[in-house]
């Protein structure tokens, strides 16, 4: 299982790079994990938006959703100019019916409703799901493929049960939105030692943080993890590539 960082800031792309989104292939399948703004234009570095399999949404937060619509058009644009790509299942939940109906668009793409109850197979990649302590439904998700594990938290303020969902992940994949002197918690989001806290409890292999801020010094927010964590732990970058 590889993964790719598309885009990793918080509530808006910095300049020149894309919020949230991350791809991960395996066995040729390939899974794009959020869309948030600037993500398509940043994902045609490393693959062309014809060659998704399939896209699975967190939430509907712009920062996560708000390249689904450019997609749409991707891929209709590229049909009339040569191969037509087969219908593109989105896959969200459907706690807003509003915004999991934009997921379909004329025969392009497809809604797909998950059960956050149950695990989806998608392609090779076996996904369970956690509640996230945010203001609008989220969901943190647990990627397994090849007896491999990749944790990504999505938006949320830190909640205990996140150290049994991601126990002894290969990757964790955290938000960290806030330094460790701040409290995220009535935004949803987790801080510095927040991240740290969860990676040691889980036994995590490793950390990687993202969903980042825009201000102050970001290598700031590694110091601060490994003061909880002393496993290896780097911020999210685009481009950055793991192969797990």
């Amino acid at each position: 299982m590889k993964l790719t960082v598309i885009g990793c800031w918080g509530g808006y792309p910095k300049k020149n790079e894309a919020s949230s989104g991350y791809l991960l292939e395996h066995n040729g399948y390939n899974l794009l994990i959020d869309c948030g703004s600037g993500v398509l234009s940043k994902l045609q570095n490393y693959l062309q938006p014809q060659q998704l399999d399939a896209v699975l949404l967190s939430h509907y937060h712009p920062d996560h959703n708000a390249d689904i619509g450019v997609l749409y058009h991707a891929r209709l644009i590229q049909g009339l100019l040569g191969t037509k790509p087969p219908t593109l299942p989105i896959y969200g939940h459907q706690l807003d019916e509003r915004e999991f109906a934009n997921l379909t668009y004329k025969k392009i793409t497809k809604g797909v409703a998950f059960d956050p109850e149950k695990t989806l197979q998608v392609g090779p990649f076996t996904v369970s799901f956690l509640q996230t302590v945010h203001p609008v439904p989220c969901f943190a998700m647990r990627v397994e493929a090849a007896g491999k594990v990749l944790v990504y938290t999505a938006d949320t303020s830190y909640k205990e049960e996140f150290i049994a969902f991601s126990k002894q992940a290969d990757l964790l994949l955290c938000e960290c939105n806030f330094y460790g002197n701040q409290s995220g918690k009535g935004a949803g989001h987790m801080n510095s030692f927040d991240a740290g806290n969860l990676a040691a409890a889980a036994e995590v292999q490793q950390l990687i943080l993202t969903h980042l801020p825009h201000y102050g010094d970001t290598n700031q927010l590694v110091i601060e993890a490994n003061q909880k964590y002393n496993g290896p732990t780097q911020l999210a970058s685009e481009g950055l590539s793991i192969m797990l």
